[in-house]
């Protein structure tokens, strides 16, 4: 019996083609879908991110600074007035010494022997003067003597005149000695003072700060007096002498307070008062600046002469007082940075009440604290400032508020939505777009 014949099944040509249609669409759908979500993803608004800094209280100081140089308050050159080679030095560096203390010595020989020639001068001086009085004594006895014996006509009035011319040489002979005589003596007392000389002692009492002299040294005293030593006053008291320059010459003034800080102390600070700003200009490389003395204490003898000094001159100072940071006066948020304008809250960020002069004249501004948040702007009247940070007053304000330096947006897409304005949450733009389906 012959089997059935076999049937083929066939797929309809219409199913085929309808799910090729569908794809494409399919693939157009998804991507639209994306598309739109990853345009919400990038319209996201991105997190306003806030610098802040808290409020304190201390104190606010405005300062000036300058450079200076240690000096002895009083200190004496000790030279030689006499030539002559020395013969001994008692003294060294660091040495205290008394006033009329002896330093050093000069071999005296020479000096000696000038003092006895001035005697021997002297002693002849001395004798021309007994000779001169002799010879006057004569000449006036025989001038009496014509003049008695003229009346009578014993002696000619030529004579008469002869005895007195003679008395009146002798009354100048006399005259000469006694001069000769005065010099010989000044000159025995120069030499004695010279003698007196080659001993060469302290003027002040103080420390031996230099010592330019060693035995066996000549000493030339022809035209001045060589330094052989210097001597510095009382070091527990110094000065220092600070250039201060022609822009901040008018904020020193006598009385001030100064703080010294030295390259060999670096952690400690010592204490100054101004003592004189004197009128000389001093101008280096048409750089114009004026010196200003500063009394230094220095009390236990840490400090040396010629060491080098940062003066920190204390202008202005407010005590117990809010102190901000500067730039917390200068910050404004995006809004009313956009705006260009006074100080205006955005979205959630209400603006400051009463800004501008203050009943009593003073000028006000405005910083903004961070609270639940959000900035608030307080009205506050800026005082003394260094710069760095500015001493405020203002009711609303509390130590310890954080007041907003600066913020900040990430950037990328996030810096569209910070040109809008709209509030974003502290956690940031999501890590990636959100799924499509």
């Amino acid at each position: 019996m012959p089997s059935p014949p076999t049937r083929v099944a066939h797929d309809s040509p219409l199913p085929r083609l309808a799910r090729r249609a569908l794809t494409p669409a399919l693939l157009v759908g998804a991507l639209a879908v994306g598309w739109f979500g990853w345009q919400r993803w990038r319209a996201a608004p991105t997190a306003l991110t806030y610098t802040t800094a808290p409020v304190t209280r201390g104190a606010v100081t405005r300062t000036v600074t300058a450079a200076g140089t240690l000096s002895p308050v009083v200190a004496s050159t000790v030279g030689s007035q006499v030539s002559g080679r020395v013969a001994e030095v008692l003294v060294d560096y660091n040495d205290r010494v008394e006033a009329g203390q002896v330093l050093a010595r000069l071999e005296p020989t020479l000096l000696t022997a000038q003092l006895a020639s001035a005697r021997a001068r002297l002693t002849a001086a001395q004798a021309e003067v007994a000779r001169a009085t002799a010879t006057l004594t004569n000449a006036r006895a025989a001038h009496q003597r014509a003049a008695g014996l003229v009346a009578s006509g014993a002696v000619a009035t030529a004579e008469v005149d002869a005895a007195l011319a003679a008395l009146r040489v002798a009354e100048a002979a006399v005259a000469a000695a006694r001069a000769g005589s005065i010099e010989a003596k000044a000159q025995v007392d120069t030499a004695r003072t010279n003698l007196t000389y080659a001993t060469i002692t302290a003027p002040i009492a103080g420390v031996v700060v230099s010592r330019s002299v060693d035995p066996g040294n000549t000493v030339a005293a022809s035209l001045q007096a060589p330094e052989l030593f210097v001597i510095a006053g009382d070091l527990a008291r110094m000065e220092l002498h600070a250039s201060v320059a022609e822009a901040d010459v008018g904020q020193v003034r006598d009385g001030q307070t100064v703080e010294l800080r030295f390259d060999a102390f670096p952690d400690r600070s010592f204490g100054g008062v101004v003592r004189q700003v004197r009128n000389q200009a001093l101008t280096t490389a048409n750089v114009v600046s004026y010196d200003a003395v500063i009394a230094v204490a220095n009390p236990d003898g840490a400090l040396r002469p010629g060491m080098t000094a940062t003066a920190t001159f204390i202008v202005d100072q407010a005590r117990d007082t809010l102190i901000v940071p500067a730039k917390a006066l200068r910050y404004r948020p995006a809004a009313a940075r956009r705006a260009r304008g006074p100080a205006e809250g955005s979205a959630g960020a209400p603006g400051p009440t009463g800004v501008g002069p203050s009943p009593g004249g003073a000028p006000r501004a405005a910083v903004w604290v961070l609270r639940a948040g959000a900035p608030v702007a307080i009205a506050v009247t800026p005082g003394l400032s260094d710069g760095a940070v500015t001493a405020v007053a203002g009711d609303g304000l509390q130590e310890d508020d954080l007041v907003i330096t600066a913020d900040s947006r990430p950037s990328g897409a996030g810096a569209r939505a910070a040109s809008t304005g709209r509030a974003t949450s502290s956690s940031g733009r999501p890590p990636g777009p959100p799924p499509m389906f």
